[in-house]
């Protein structure tokens, strides 16, 4: 049987010329796909994770992102994370980090309020009076729905029971959906909430204040986050079609029970504790999308600092009032 004898020399050529030939008409017109980006391990900064670059090419989903002393883990593209956080001085603590649907990050942050709390408290005297007050600020999301909400299964502020937190974070969140003041506004804002039932998971929100994984579940609680913050909030959220405020996704809420003290009934031998009603119904008005007033709205309830002993954020002012019109 003669045997079957391979190309020659010329042929072998011929053959690898095709080959590479071939190859060069599959890359034409591709662009090579960036390396990754070289995160270090640990925490990062804004400035690690740069506006613009991508969450994808740098395989930051889940990482945590911190920023003058506020944080957030990235989250997944077409995402949005917001921290609110109320502090003991007025003191800007929150930033807000998206994810376009291609993985591009962008951030907004939180201006500056005061410096300390004797300049807070002067500043306060100094403060248009809240129906008079028509400032307002808002972090671009709605609930277009529902909020529905749940009661985390652990202790709560003020060491209240499960049945009177329901009753004080039911009142602070209906006086957001129903624009509940004291300067004759109506009520024309269309938003709405209910509370399911109480839970065994847990506010998205670490012990030091910063907002982790969403669970699905917009959680209330109390535990540590960290000395710097009264009570936070974490907002995810995502871009609608055809524009406008971005959809909420979940909002948790935790009070700081750990470096705080809480009543739901401040008299006059009140020293320290913060209104429990005062604080949820400041954390209702960033879960509906409310941001904080600033510098010279001291009066209002959107302001970063309730005022320990004050009862005055459990209504609104006019600016709060506005900022819920202008979104609802």
């Amino acid at each position: 049987m003669a045997r079957r004898r391979g190309p020659g020399l010329v042929g072998r050529a011929i053959t690898a010329f095709l080959a590479v030939a071939s190859l060069s008409v599959v890359c034409v017109g591709e662009v090579p796909r960036p390396a990754a980006c070289a995160l270090a391990r640990g925490e990062l900064t804004v400035d690690d994770l740069p506006a613009g670059s991508s969450v994808l090419d740098c395989l930051a989903v889940g990482r945590v992102v911190t920023h003058a002393g506020a944080g957030v883990a990235v989250p997944e593209p077409g995402t949005t994370v917001s921290v609110d956080a109320l502090t003991a001085d007025g003191s800007p603590l929150g930033f807000t980090l998206a994810v376009a649907a291609d993985g591009t990050v962008s951030y907004a942050y939180e201006a500056d309020h005061a410096d300390h709390t004797e300049a807070v408290a002067r500043a306060r005297a100094d403060a248009p009076a809240p129906c008079a007050d028509g400032a307002y600020s808002t972090e671009d999301r709605k609930e277009y729905g529902t909020y529905k909400w749940f009661i985390g299964d652990g202790p709560l502020p003020g060491g209240l029971s499960r049945h009177e937190a329901r009753r004080a974070f039911e009142d602070a969140v209906a006086t957001i959906t129903t624009s509940r003041n004291d300067c004759g506004y109506d009520d024309t804002v269309r938003a709405k909430a209910r509370f399911l039932s109480s839970t065994g998971n847990e506010a998205g929100i670490d012990g030091e204040a910063r907002c982790t994984h969403r669970d699905g579940l917009s959680v209330w609680d109390a535990g540590d986050i960290g000395s710097a913050a009264v009570a936070t909030t974490c907002s995810w959220s995502r871009p609608v079609p055809g524009g406008g405020p971005e959809a909420l996704l979940e909002a948790d809420v935790r009070f700081n029970t750990y470096d705080f003290p809480f009543t739901n009934r401040p008299a006059g031998s009140c020293a320290h504790a913060y209104d429990i009603r005062s604080v949820a119904t400041h954390e209702a008005g960033h879960v509906f999308g409310l941001g904080h007033s600033g510098t010279g709205h001291e009066n209002l309830t959107m302001y970063a600092n309730s005022f320990a002993c004050s009862t005055d954020a459990r209504t609104l002012g006019k600016g709060d009032v506005l900022g819920l019109r202008s979104l609802y």
